[in-house]
This record gives C-alpha cells, structure tokens and sequence, in this order.
C-alpha cells in the first residue's frame, strides 16, 4: 500500500492516492471525516480550522455506497479534500522568507517565487495522509490492529507515557476527554496557560507527540535489507511530517544512558497467550518500543517525536528581502500557535498507514 499526495494549502484542495488497497473492504467514511475533524481540533489552532470543516470524497476505487459506506475495488483510492479557503492565484506574493519554512530553500531550488513553494510546502497536505491514515485503519481493524495517538508534552513540561501503555480502550478514553489529546491531564492547565501566553506575546509553541500501534503481529518488516527495516520505514514517515525534527522508537535517546542488562527487554513465555500476536512470547519490558531487527517482536510499537515550534509568528522574524537583499521582518500568514494535538492525529495515522503497509508485504 503506497499513498501520494498533492494540492496547495490555498488551492482548491489535498488529495491522497492511495494504491495496493485490498478489494472487498468495507470502507466507514464517517470514521475517514471523524478524523480529519480531531486534526483540525485541539488547544491553540488557528484561524484557518474556523474556515475550513474537512470532510472527504472519494473518487475512485470504491462501489456501492449506502449509509456512508462503501466496497473497496482493488483499483487505486482517490480520497479528495476540499478546500473553501482556495485562493492561490490571487494571494499576496511574499518577498521576505520565514526563517523556519521551506521558503528560502524551495524558492532558490525551484527558481520561484515563495508563494508556490509555501502553498505547497503547508501543513495542511497532512489532511490528505490523515485520510489516508484513516483508510488504513480500517485495514488494520479486521486484523485486530489499533493504533493511537496522543500528546506527551507541550514546551519544556512532559507527560511522556510509559513504554507499557495504558490498555488501548482506556488510552483512546482518557485522550479524548482532552482538549489537548493527552493521557494524562496533569498538565493540561499548564499547557493551556503557555498557548494563552504565546497567543498574546504573537509566538508558538512546540512539543512531544506519541503514538503506540497494539495487536501487532512479530515479523513485519525484515533484518535481511537496510530498506526493509521496519524502523526506518516508519522514522521516514514520521520524519516527513512538517515540523517534525526527531523521530524515536521505544526508550529512544533514553538507551544511550543505559546499560544492556537494564535496556533490553527480557523474554518470557506464557501458554495461555500463544494464539495472539506475539505467538505466546511476552516481555515484562517494552523499551525496544515493539521492534528488535528491523521486525515488530509482538509488543506495541511505540513511536515518540518531538514537533518544533510554528515558524509562522505573528511578530515576525527578522528576515532579508529576497529581491532587494535589504533586512525585512518575515510576513505572517495566518497560522496556529499550537498544533502538537493536530501533529498527535497525524502520527497516529501516519503510523497506521506504515504498519498496514507492512502487512500488505507481509
């Protein structure tokens, strides 16, 4: 399963091509657009989630709708989000990059002025591999897979979540009751007084998202090529999502401090669990974060990454004009202050959409 993406942040809209799909699957669009909707929800969005209301059309490769339902062919999936904010031919042209943006470095490469290439470059292409995400989901429900994802820190304050996670119907509770899609609620006043705090001094906020896939089954991926691995796979993907500047899998960066006798997870075996996905095989430890190899070893994969602040300020920074080569303030275009909760939806189904890809190779 591959997915491709394309359209401008003030075009008429995202699309997702969505190849490989298995035939004969029954796909929910109400699950599809009830995701698009958490990431345009979540503590310290901008104006543009007042705008806009997502929802998705699919285009090609599904038959016989009824009740918001429909069969999946075989044949590429088209997922189409539209914009109703589309005006890319008559927006301001923008001379002074935004350090942060791909503006600087896209304008020089693609000799063209900033505009295409921030259009482009936006964030909200992410509506698109969330549609996608959401498509792969489905897939992955009828093998007993679930991924979630969530908020494990805001600023400097964390909640980053144990590496033996909460049971996944409790998780999905306890994030949804958040505005800020975290698990646990300690900080979220705190949170909310930091966004507040940066809404009013026209700056923005980074932070620390999580997503964990349970019900995974030991051997997707392989040790046998670098490509392969699915560890790489998944830190490319994650990677690939704007703003994201680190990617990690288990304990992470925490394992350079550790000694091998405390990081790696002992093996154990318990008959009464042999007919689920880790084949009778269990560890009192997940700080592999469920790969070991390049391969899913049967527990959860745990997937961590760190979202830089929204380069877009409302205060501007300082910048050259890329015309005249005089000092300028960058310009702001209208953006959030706080998009970590809308980034945890992302992962989520970013995730989702690696695992059901290995799957499918499986």
């Amino acid at each position: 399963m591959n997915c491709k993406t394309a359209g401008e942040s003030h075009g008429h809209g995202i699309l997702a091509l969505v190849e490989g799909f298995p035939a004969g699957i029954t796909i929910d669009i109400d699950e599809i657009n009830a995701e698009l909707k958490r990431r345009q929800g979540g503590y310290g969005r901008g104006g543009r989630q007042a705008i806009e209301t997502d929802t998705v059309e699919i285009l090609t490769g599904v038959w016989q709708y009824k009740n918001h339902t429909c069969q999946s062919t075989g044949a590429p999936i088209t997922l189409w989000v539209k914009n109703k904010d589309y005006r890319i031919d008559t927006a301001p042209e923008i001379t002074a990059p935004r350090p942060g943006h791909a503006d600087l470095a896209g304008s020089i490469k693609f000799n063209e002025p900033i505009r295409p290439v921030l259009e482009r470059a936006s964030a909200r292409e992410t509506a698109a591999r969330v549609a996608a995400g959401a498509l792969a989901k489905q897939y992955l429900k009828l093998h007993g897979i679930t991924v979630v994802g969530y908020v494990a820190g805001i600023k400097g304050v964390s909640d980053v979540f144990p590496l033996k996670p909460l049971p996944v119907e409790e998780l999905i509770q306890r994030r949804n009751e958040s505005e800020l899609y975290t698990v646990n609620h300690e900080h979220d006043n705190e949170y909310k007084q930091q966004i507040d705090t940066a809404r009013r001094d026209g700056d923005s906020l980074g932070g620390v998202i999580e997503a964990v896939a349970f019900g995974v089954p030991i051997g997707l991926g392989s040790c046998m090529q670098w490509d392969e691995k699915l560890d790489g796979k998944i830190a490319q993907a994650v990677m690939s999502v704007q703003a994201i500047k680190s990617v990690e899998i288990g304990m992470g960066i925490r394992a350079a401090y550790e000694p091998g006798s405390k990081f790696h997870d002992p093996i154990q075996y318990s008959e009464t669990l042999k007919e689920v996905p880790g084949k009778g095989f269990v560890r009192p430890s997940n700080n592999a974060g469920g790969i070991e190899g390049g391969m899913s070893n049967g527990m959860p994969i745990v997937v961590r990454a760190a979202m830089k602040p929204i380069p877009t300020l409302v205060k501007g920074l300082p910048s050259i004009d890329i015309n005249t080569k005089e000092p300028k303030t960058a310009g702001y275009e209208r953006s959030d202050v706080c998009a970590v909760p809308a980034a945890s939806v992302v992962l989520e189904n970013v995730l989702a959409m690696e695992i059901a890809k290995a799957m499918l190779e499986r």
